[in-house]
């Protein structure tokens, strides 16, 4: 076998090696966009924020295989790198990263193989986030190929801080000076005292807000005009519900 074709075998292998993980970002954006727009339709508010993914690149991977001391064989760096794909999922409140969470670890195709609560015990800088490694199985045309997946579910505040941080981490090449890391730990507690006085007074807002939405007698959905709830289609499900229970 020649040169050139051991090369467009090579090629096409890791191609398709990529691309696995990029269907596996696909299921599971899939997968967090019906949570958000169930969400926003039947309680009428999404924990959901913002979404986010990524794709490391093909010199980002050998990067974190050769500090890993991984051999540079795919099967090897499928085994030994688990955050190649990553999805960042941001909310209002704290409540949500372990709610969006526990949704997604309940799905029966969805594998968590690994959990860093960052939030209940930050790092030592005072980074918080909720990091979760799933598995899920992607489809292929000639196999099902189980990918891992890095998500990161924060808050707005958390994520607002480590954005901040990060851009200070390569600006001093990983040595941060000591005073303004007194700053940013600082900064951190802030934006945790912010998250849980935005979460309480969102829950009080939601207790006055819940009794006018009785009210409201039409579904919403996007790009549809409000469709009124017949009474009598409510009455007689209300009725079936009564004779045959919930189940």
């Amino acid at each position: 076998m020649d040169s050139s074709t051991d090369f467009d075998r090579l090629r096409s292998e890791f191609t398709r090696f990529m691309m696995a993980y990029k269907f596996g970002i696909d299921e599971l954006m899939t997968k967090i966009n019906i949570l958000k727009e169930e969400f926003t339709h039947i309680h009428r508010y999404s924990p959901i924020e913002h979404v986010g993914s990524r794709l490391k690149t093909p010199e980002s991977i050998i990067t974190k295989a050769r500090r890993k001391k991984c051999p540079l064989t795919l099967d090897d760096i499928r085994n030994t790198i688990v955050d190649i794909a990553g999805i960042r999922i941001t909310c209002s409140f704290i409540s949500d990263t372990y709610r969006i969470a526990d949704m997604l670890s309940n799905q029966t195709d969805v594998t968590v193989l690994g959990v860093k609560d960052y939030i209940a015990n930050p790092k030592p800088n005072g980074y918080k986030s909720l990091h979760l490694i799933v598995e899920i199985p992607v489809f292929m045309s000639d196999r099902v190929q189980p990918v891992p997946v890095e998500i990161q579910i924060r808050t707005i505040a958390m994520d607002f801080w480590a954005s901040l941080e990060h851009k200070i981490f390569y600006k001093y090449d990983g040595t941060i000076p000591t005073p303004l890391l007194d700053e940013l730990t600082d900064a951190a507690e802030s934006a945790n005292r912010l998250d849980v006085t935005m979460e309480r007074l969102h829950d009080e807002v939601a207790e006055i807000k819940s009794a006018s939405d009785r009210q409201d007698d039409s579904i919403h959905l996007n790009s549809m005009p409000p469709l009124a709830l017949p009474a009598e289609l409510l009455r007689s499900i209300v009725d079936t519900s009564a004779i045959y229970g919930d189940s």
